[in-house]
């Protein structure tokens, strides 16, 4: 082990690009625990739509933190680091290998490079920032909050109306940047040895991943999944209601769209994501602190034998 640390597997890739299959066959062969780092998977009452593992992923290796929220609760990424970091220690205990799996970055940050602490936001400053996102729009807020805290705006998206609501409302109770907070000290990173395995696609073949496992999510019952928590009567702003082709099918639920023109909206926005994620992780590549094997394909059985080697000895072996 390096420096003395336990060491822990993260595999991580943009969406439909089989990282959680290789999660659990690496746990299958390595001994080892999957831990989900996926902000959506958290949720129970979304399992089809976040292609969450399986009964044969499951038949491997232990899968933890899957569905374990209520989709009423919002989870943030400090929530998350705390039950991550527990089965981290649970796993290590088991004498099993900790993978993490996901492709939420901010998740992973939060616990390899550690996460600022904030301070409380009054409930009324709370409530004006959200006022205000709904009187103006997720992309009139994003333009405000560039021009007094550029480095938080550039690493958010216009429609992620939970971020951009944080980091403005963090901006107005305290007069500082979210993203000033964030450099200062707060919870240390996780003490220990990261082995990150990154599952990079061709772009051309995850879009096709994409559309593909979307038609295979409908007719497993993404449409019921859907319609059971509009059913609950769900605030739409919840983190829940807002995974990648809730809203579309919620929207031909409430008669606004044809099926066929919800799905079409819903692939769009998910390979609008899986880009988004791809310009991300190649990003940290770049500044990356941490171990990396990065595998150029989607992962697929074809493949494991001829990845396999390398990963164990990537995961186990000891720093160079």
């Amino acid at each position: 082990m390096s420096g003395g640390k336990d060491r822990v597997a993260i595999v991580t890739g943009p969406t439909a690009s089989g990282k959680s299959a290789l999660a659990a066959r690496l746990a299958g062969a390595l001994e080892g625990v999957v831990i989900n780092a996926d902000s959506m998977q958290v949720y129970e009452g979304l399992s089809i739509l976040t292609a969450r593992p399986g009964s044969e992923e499951l038949a491997r290796a232990p899968h933890r933190l899957y569905g374990v929220l209520p989709p009423e609760q919002a989870c943030s990424a400090g929530r998350w680091r705390k039950m991550a970091l527990g089965e981290i220690e649970a796993a290590l205990t088991e004498g099993r290998l900790p993978i993490l799996c996901g492709g939420t970055g901010l998740y992973l940050r939060a616990l390899t490079e550690g996460i600022a602490e904030l301070p409380a936001i009054p409930g009324e400053v709370r409530a004006a920032a959200r006022r205000l996102h709904e009187e103006i729009g997720g992309p009139a807020l994003h333009a405000r909050l560039a021009q007094a805290d550029p480095a938080t705006a550039e690493r958010l998206h216009p429609n992620d109306s939970q971020r951009l609501i944080r980091a403005w409302e963090v901006l107005q109770a305290t007069g500082k940047p979210l993203s000033a907070w964030q450099a200062e000290a707060g919870q240390a990173p996780a003490p220990y040895d990261f082995r990150r395995i990154v599952v990079l696609p061709p772009r051309d073949a995850l879009y096709e991943s994409c559309d593909a496992r979307f038609g295979k999510m409908l007719d497993a019952g993404a449409l019921e999944e859907v319609a059971a928590l509009r059913a609950r009567g769900l605030d739409p702003k919840l983190p829940a209601m807002k995974a990648l082709a809730v809203p579309e099918l919620r929207r031909h639920l409430d008669g606004e769209l044809t099926l066929d023109v919800a799905a079409e909206a819903a692939r769009t926005a998910t390979r609008r994501y899986a880009k988004r994620q791809l310009t991300w992780l190649r990003s940290e590549e770049s500044r990356q602190k941490i171990h990396s094997l990065v595998i150029e394909e989607k992962f697929s059985e074809r493949i494991w034998k001829e990845i396999f080697p390398k990963i164990r000895e990537f995961v186990l072996t000891a720093s160079r």
